[in-house]
């Protein structure tokens, strides 16, 4: 499924706006959390706040924001390779608007959970996030992500390029 904005939301506000925020869908969740996560350079608390509405009952725990500013310690240009029109020699530039490719994992769920695979233009294998469905709103929740490893480095930071 692709995935289209036209503007990445600032705050809890702008992403409650979004149609895919009404998280009816597993695929929404987990190109939201790409959404969000761009803002993190921005505003942690603004990146957090949007960042529990994702996560649901789950909520984010004070271990997951310090994974999160570990993760995001190499730069924004992670979070970046996600979207469309990226590549380590445009310096993980998304072309305009921002879309994502989303992929259903074995196009299952299982005992509630879905994972749904991204691609990142600066990595050799797909990276999922992990949802867990909500019956009694029909909700899709993030329960767990594993997206923000390393990737090849822009081709303006790399000394061998």
């Amino acid at each position: 499924m692709t995935i289209t904005f036209e503007k990445l939301p600032a705050n809890l506000q702008e992403l409650k706006a979004l149609p895919e925020a009404s998280l009816n869908q597993p695929e929404y969740g987990a190109a939201l959390f790409v959404a969000v996560m761009m803002h993190y350079f921005v505003n942690k608390d603004e990146t957090y706040e949007m960042l529990e509405y994702l996560k649901g009952p789950y909520g984010l725990s004070t271990y997951e924001k310090q994974f999160l500013a570990d993760r995001m310690a190499d730069g924004e240009h992670i979070v970046r390779s996600f979207f469309n029109g990226t590549s380590p020699e445009n310096d993980y530039t998304p072309s305009m608007p921002y879309t994502i490719e989303t992929e259903k994992g074995y196009d299952a769920e299982i005992d509630g959970r879905m994972k749904i695979f991204l691609k990142s233009s600066g990595a050799d294998s797909k990276r999922h996030i992990l949802l867990r469905h909500k019956p009694s709103t029909d909700e899709w929740f993030i329960e767990d992500q594993m997206i923000l490893a390393m990737i090849r480095m822009p081709k303006s930071s790399d000394p061998w390029a």
